[in-house]
């Protein structure tokens, strides 16, 4: 059985070199750290990004994957992103970073797959890459930030991008990025125990409350950190719902939605996901890494093999069929 691991972050070379020759004339600074990677600092961003080399090198990936009892990864990018970019220049980086995804698929069909990233920034723009890189081979979903550059993800400006994912049948992985309250969050690494997993909360929400899920009814969209802290406070949700002249346009409570996203594992407490599962369903799991991160699991699998009570079944669902349901577009060459 293979085992689909559908949250995993990869920086191309292709895409590290643009930055390390235009990014500072584009507003961000560039510099090198002790280890010698590339850093990248963004103006209003407290996280310093940098990119180490277990991050760029496939073939060091592939002998991580297989380490890791994982057969295919889905490729996407992690901060910084590209949204604080211009947006000519946030175009140029989404088309080589989504043009190395082809890439690396074309050289590894059987181990890698690509999440576009777009320049969301500009959401015409955006529109017209999309367009354009669902037709690369080896792409199968469209990667996007949890808010971009403080614009919740209901913004009516974001809405053509859904449209056209929904038109392709191109799912929504989301990830956080500057999560909300940094200012509260800066010891203890709040920022990503708490402010990351908060974030997906927030972009539920956006998308429940603020329509998009209605206005798009077959939009598939992925939450990573096991859906953060939005299954837990959907009780909460619904009680506003029914209470709340501020939701007062809610047709049928947030609960509701619970199985218009897929989760992914990376909860860090089996049994949490158990919970989950009989909240969403098992056929709305799926493996995450978020590779190489010290947030994500190193063997992703071994912890799917701790959650309580799971059928073979349950199993096989988790590590392979969700997956291959959820990735059933690629791309074609243009």
């Amino acid at each position: 059985m293979q085992a689909i691991d559908v949250h995993a972050h990869w920086f191309a070379p292709e895409w590290v070199e643009l930055l390390e020759r235009e990014a500072n004339a584009n507003g961000a600074t560039m510099g090198k750290n002790d280890k010698g990677w590339s850093t990248i600092a963004i103006p209003g961003v407290a996280l310093v990004s940098s990119f180490p080399s277990d991050m760029v090198d496939l073939d060091y990936m592939i002998r991580e994957m297989d380490a890791a009892g994982i057969d295919v990864r889905v490729f996407s990018l992690t901060n910084p992103m590209i949204n604080w970019a211009p947006p000519e220049f946030g175009v140029r980086l989404a088309r080589a970073y989504n043009d190395a995804c082809a890439k690396a698929y074309a050289k590894y069909p059987q181990r890698f797959r690509g999440a576009m990233t777009l320049p969301m920034q500009s959401p015409e723009l955006a529109v017209k890459e999309l367009q354009r890189a669902a037709k690369l081979p080896g792409i199968c979903g469209v990667y996007m930030a949890m808010h971009i550059n403080g614009k919740n993800l209901d913004d009516k400006s974001f809405w053509p991008v859904y449209a056209e994912c929904e038109a392709l049948a191109l799912p929504l992985y989301l990830h956080p990025v500057n999560p909300c309250g940094i200012e509260r969050m800066r010891n203890y690494h709040l920022r990503n125990l708490i402010g990351n997993p908060h974030e997906a909360a927030i972009a539920a929400a956006d998308l429940i409350f603020g329509g998009v899920l209605d206005a798009f009814p077959t939009l598939e969209v992925v939450l990573p950190h096991a859906g953060g802290s939005f299954p837990w406070l959907v009780g909460r949700w619904d009680n506003g719902v029914a209470h709340r002249k501020e939701l007062k346009h809610m047709q049928q409570p947030a609960s509701t939605y619970l199985r218009r996203f897929y989760y992914d594992t990376i909860s860090h407490q089996p049994q949490l996901m158990r919970y989950l599962i009989e909240m969403v369903g098992i056929d709305r799991i799926v493996v995450g890494s978020d590779y190489n991160m010290d947030a994500g699991y190193p063997r992703p699998v071994e912890f799917v093999d701790k959650i309580p009570a799971l059928t073979q079944e349950e199993r096989a669902m988790i590590l392979n069929g969700n997956a291959t349901t959820l990735l059933k577009h690629q791309g074609k060459p243009s």
